[in-house]
């Protein structure tokens, strides 16, 4: 399943999904395919160090995480350089270059990075620039602000030495331009939809770092912003207590600050895959909510190096590369059919 097959199916109001009404059971059990490995959320012992998660399956970027932390890198150094991997693959149309673009033809990025101390960077409407999550973590050590943004934040990769490249390929242009002559736009998530990767690392030192990057919805009105570069919402990283990222439709998770809910669930002495089905629940059982529009994931870790992943909707799965073994694993959810 593609990543962007994951809010697509579940914005097809109506075609395979039917809604469930309650969280899944901490006593709930997947079984294994062959296809595939699935998380379950029965196993709390402490994991091995170090440990690379990231949203969706995308191993390769995982996979150069996983060098940097061996060859004796930071986690912040592996989330940045994993994340880089999926910014320069123009078959991902959801990241980085050959991303879908607005509504107006502009391939628009957003990204963030989050270290060990707290420290954060981001950049959102950032045009012509590959790398934003390198552009992030820039604004965080070289600047002292939080965000850039728009021209401001393409100015600032260019006195950085960062290159000027057009982001539009012929493949994302071509599906723009047949969106341009089927499709009516609507600010709400549809067939038309995104992706993001968000990875979270620990190093040999037991340090924390994630970082998250974008080229947002496709076929967005010019300047939406949505939750990946929003410390808090996309990201959110407490070196005492794990880190959790956010994916699936940004406003959503804006308004629950999802990412800092989950991590503040585990220091309230959750696990990580119990907050996240928490704090799904806080987004599926809001009054007159029709979750079945739209979707939403977390993966998240906490100190130990245990994980836990959970959606609303199926297909959402993480890369997980422990213990020198890269694996796809399949996420429980919310929404059974």
């Amino acid at each position: 399943m593609k990543r962007r097959n994951f809010i697509r199916n579940a914005s097809m109001t109506g075609v395979g999904l039917v809604v469930g009404h309650s969280l899944l059971s901490c006593d709930d059990t997947y079984k294994k395919s062959e296809s595939e490995v699935v998380l379950t959320d029965d196993n709390d012992s402490a994991g091995s160090l170090p440990l690379v998660i990231a949203t969706w399956n995308v191993p390769n970027a995982t996979a150069k995480a996983w060098d940097v932390l061996q060859k004796g890198g930071t986690a912040l150094d592996a989330v940045e350089q994993g994340c880089m991997v999926e910014e320069a693959d123009e078959t991902g149309q959801s990241v980085g270059k050959g991303g879908l673009p607005d509504r107006d033809g502009h391939v628009t990025l957003d990204a963030c990075i989050m270290d060990k101390d707290g420290n954060c960077g981001s950049v959102v409407f950032l045009e012509n620039i590959v790398h934003a999550v390198s552009v992030a973590r820039n604004v965080m050590e070289k600047t002292p602000h939080v965000m850039l943004a728009g021209k401001g934040a393409e100015q600032f990769a260019y006195e950085l030495g960062f290159p000027k490249e057009n982001l539009l390929t012929d493949a994302s242009k071509k599906a723009w331009e047949e969106w341009k002559k089927t499709s009516e736009y609507k600010p709400i998530i549809n067939i038309e939809n995104h992706d993001t990767i968000g990875m979270l690392a620990i190093d040999k030192n037991g340090n924390i770092s994630g970082a998250c990057t974008t080229s947002g919805l496709a076929y967005k009105m010019h300047g939406r912003v949505g939750d990946s570069p929003i410390i808090g919402s996309g990201l959110f990283v407490d070196n005492e207590i794990g880190a959790c990222v956010a994916t699936g439709l940004g406003e959503e998770v804006v308004k629950t600050v999802g990412s800092f809910l989950v991590v503040e669930l585990m220091r309230q002495g959750k696990t990580p895959q119990e907050a996240c089905e928490e704090a799904i629940g806080r987004i599926v059982n809001k009054p007159n909510k029709n979750y079945k529009d739209f979707q939403v994931g977390y993966i998240a870790v906490n100190k130990k190096g245990v994980t836990g992943s959970y959606s609303i909707h199926e297909y959402f799965s993480l890369t997980k590369y422990q213990d020198g073994v890269n694996e796809n694993l399949k996420a429980a959810f919310f929404n059974k059919q």
